[in-house]
């Protein structure tokens, strides 16, 4: 029995669903918005929130702990610069999901998660 266990499985080992969030982590960093299933994108949103929130803490070992997430060393570091000023005034809720059209193949609900 899986009760009180809040953990995403999304039908996947702890690895590959680990390197898949870590994957759309940076893409979303990186581009701004990702279209992907609506429990991926829910999955996803904690951990863009926890990456944003290093940003704005803006020490060296918060700093350390989001290159060892995110994949690309300089995106952590343009994150780091920009989250300040970006969200600086917000105390949470730096993502946006909007649930689109089901997927055609297996008529799973589509969403696209977004920075705000």
């Amino acid at each position: 029995m899986r009760h009180q266990c809040r953990v995403p499985q999304l039908g996947r080992p702890a690895d590959q669903r680990k390197a898949m969030l870590r994957g759309l982590t940076t893409q979303l960093i990186r581009e701004g918005r990702v279209k992907t299933t609506k429990a991926r994108a829910k999955a996803l949103r904690d951990e863009a929130e926890r990456m944003i929130t290093l940003a704005k803490e803006g020490s060296l070992a918060s700093r350390r702990r989001a290159i060892g997430f995110i994949y690309d060393k300089q995106l952590v570091h343009a994150l780091f610069k920009k989250a300040q000023e970006r969200y600086g005034e917000r105390k949470g809720g730096y993502t946006r999901i909007v649930r689109t059209v089901p997927r055609r193949g297996d008529n799973a609900q589509m969403a696209i998660i977004e920075l705000v």
